[in-house]
């Protein structure tokens, strides 16, 4: 988060220089040039107005003179051109501005017109050309020649290049100095954020002892890290209630549940009749019931306690279970088989893989009415599929809900929760459990890593 902070700071600062610097450097350009072209053009009107009188006097070797010794102090060569585009007087031997069809254009404004023109020249340092200044001799109708001057500009682009470094380091170290200052910034303001991120993913974990810093950075963060921690707090307690409600229960209701569960066998002798006999039976298992649902509600409260993942060897769980499986499935005339790869490593959710799959398949053997349960495995998956009645569409999508039954099994010992709790399970270990059509039968599929995720219930 920081770097991303940074990553989005530093370019605003760099735009806000950017915005700043380039009306900046263009009037730095547009000072330079125009410093300069008001010397040149000095040094012009002063050529142009000894050049009138010369020309008028016939007496051209002083102003031949002045314009070399200029040419040789400054290296700008000049040179005085007719009305007739013919050169008067030159600075250098050879030198013909008239030549350039740039000057050429300039010159016949300042000739024609009797108008000193614009040069178009401006000092960028990419720009390379001369700066060319033409000034005319005389003024409207009466202009007899004309003066140019054309200056090489590498002085006046060194020049704006060093103010532009000038300002660019002017620029930079403020902007330096604002990240430096924002970087520990930064972290101070994100150092909460990140505690607050490594309690929130504990708390996620299960781990409800954890607490965020309500000590360091802004107030509006410490306030929100008090308000996580008394909000697990409120959890916490809310779970320790639950839990003790849970344990206290169980211990008040097994003693009065053994109890009428042995009065009720006691009076097996006493009862007489088939409708008393009958009736006892019903009483005998729904005492029973009632303490399958008493362990199945232990087992749901024990998951919301449960935390880390473990992988297991999947054969080797198998065999451990595989006797079980094959007691229950003979008792019930169904063929079990099993069909998992050697080496098949998975996460083992909290409760354990192995009573997940002790509940699929007992599911499988006792509910589906099938011949046939098959046990299979791949990387990232296991399968119990049988070959009995299934479930439809609406059926599937219900069958997860805790104390959901099918109706058709309505009249077979259980409580709804076996499966529900087999998919938070599942879950908490980060994979899912989905029932899928078999056609016919049903397929059971627990999909889970191989490798450690950390998640927890």
């Amino acid at each position: 988060m920081l770097r991303r902070l940074l990553v989005i700071t530093v370019p605003l600062l760099v735009a806000l220089v950017a915005a700043l610097g380039i009306p900046l450097a263009s009037a730095v350009v547009q000072r330079e040039t125009q410093t300069t072209y008001l010397d040149r053009l000095g040094d012009a009107s002063r050529f142009a107005s000894l050049a009138e009188s010369a020309l008028q006097s016939d007496r051209l070797e002083a102003l031949s003179q002045e314009i070399q010794r200029y040419d040789t102090l400054y290296d700008v060569p000049v040179a005085i051109v007719s009305a007739d585009r013919r050169i008067v007087l030159a600075s250098r031997q050879g030198f013909n501005p008239s030549s350039d069809p740039e000057v050429t254009a300039l010159l016949n404004t300042a000739l024609n017109g009797g108008v000193r023109p614009e040069p178009e020249y401006t000092g960028w340092p990419w720009r390379t050309g001369p700066l060319v200044v033409v000034e005319p001799v005389g003024r409207d109708s009466e202009v007899v020649a004309a003066v140019v001057t054309i200056s090489r500009t590498n002085g006046l682009r060194a020049e704006v290049l060093r103010q532009w470094g000038l300002m660019a380091l002017a620029g930079l170290a403020p902007m330096l100095a604002v990240v430096a200052a924002a970087w520990p910034m930064s972290r101070w303001v994100l150092r909460p954020v990140s505690k607050l991120d490594e309690a929130t993913a504990a708390v996620a974990q299960g781990n409800l002892d954890v607490r965020a810093d309500e000590v360091g950075g802004p107030a509006e963060l410490r306030r929100l890290a008090k308000s996580f921690n008394t909000m697990v707090d409120v959890v916490g307690r809310a779970l320790n209630r639950q839990k003790a409600f849970v344990a206290d229960a169980s211990h008040q209701l097994r003693n009065p549940l053994a109890s009428l569960r042995l009065a009720v066998d006691n009076l097996e002798p006493h009862v007489q009749g088939e409708d008393a006999r009958e009736a006892h039976q019903i009483a005998v298992e729904e005492a029973e019931e009632m303490g399958r649902v008493l362990d199945t509600l232990l087992a749901a409260t024990r998951l919301d306690s449960a935390r880390q993942t473990e992988p297991v060897e999947i054969d080797q769980l198998i065999t451990t279970h595989r006797a079980a499986w094959q007691a229950l499935a003979s008792r019930s005339g169904v063929e079990l088989k099993i069909d998992v790869p050697a080496g098949l490593t998975m996460q083992e959710p909290p409760g354990g893989l192995g009573s997940v799959l002790d509940e699929l398949v007992s599911n499988a053997v006792r509910l589906s009415n099938a011949t046939e349960v098959v046990v299979t495995g791949k990387p990232g998956e296991l399968h119990v599929v049988d070959n009995g009645d299934g479930l439809d569409d609406e059926e599937r999508e219900l069958a997860l809900q805790r104390f959901w039954r099918a109706t058709k099994h309505q009249n077979i010992a259980g409580t709804g929760l076996g499966l529900a709790i087999c998919a938070e399970l599942i879950e908490s270990a980060g994979g899912t459990l989905t029932l899928h059509d078999a056609g016919p039968g049903l397929d059971v599929k627990v999909a889970l890593s191989a490798s450690r995720n950390g998640t927890s219930a």
